[in-house]
């Protein structure tokens, strides 16, 4: 029998070609589809920090989540299209918008089988951003990503 209050909801993604990645859905305001005209350039951004986009009357700002991370762009490896998807992240009324290059699934996850994330086992640039990993029924490892780490990352912060 599956214990409930031991299973968390999260959005699954790809991260980069072959990596997998969920995301709470506790920190998920929305899912939208964004055309790439409408992403408004800041300049003098780091590479990943794509601009700003216009959410609800509101300045949404965009990371292009693969670059930040540490994989190639998602402009320079996505045969680019013209509608990318993003992720609304909520944290204590702080919103960030994360491109990512395809949606999965909602998935359940038992959270007490989640593994410690280790500096042997990840790239310097993607562990300040990890709560831990899972490994799915095919033995692949799925990235638990930290919203909270992500919103309150040093550059994106030092810019909001």
């Amino acid at each position: 029998m599956i214990n409930l209050e031991n299973q968390g909801k999260f959005l699954s993604f790809n991260l980069g070609i072959r990596d997998t990645a969920v995301i709470s859905l506790d920190h998920i305001t929305e899912v939208l589809q964004v055309s790439l005209s409408d992403i408004c350039a800041v300049p003098q951004m780091p590479s990943y920090i794509l601009g700003v986009y216009n959410w609800r009357d509101e300045m949404l700002w965009l990371v292009d989540l693969d670059e930040m991370l540490g994989y190639p762009p998602l402009l320079q490896t996505a045969n680019v299209l013209l509608k990318m998807m993003v992720i609304v992240l909520e944290e204590n009324g702080k919103y960030l918008g994360l491109l990512v290059r395809q949606l999965m699934d909602i998935e359940s996850l038992n959270i007490h089988q989640m593994k410690e994330s280790s500096a042997e086992l990840f790239s310097p640039s993607i562990v300040p951003f990890l709560q831990g990993y899972f490994i799915n029924d095919d033995e692949k490892m799925i990235f638990n990503l930290d919203a909270e780490a992500i919103i309150h990352s040093p550059v994106y912060a030092h810019h909001n």
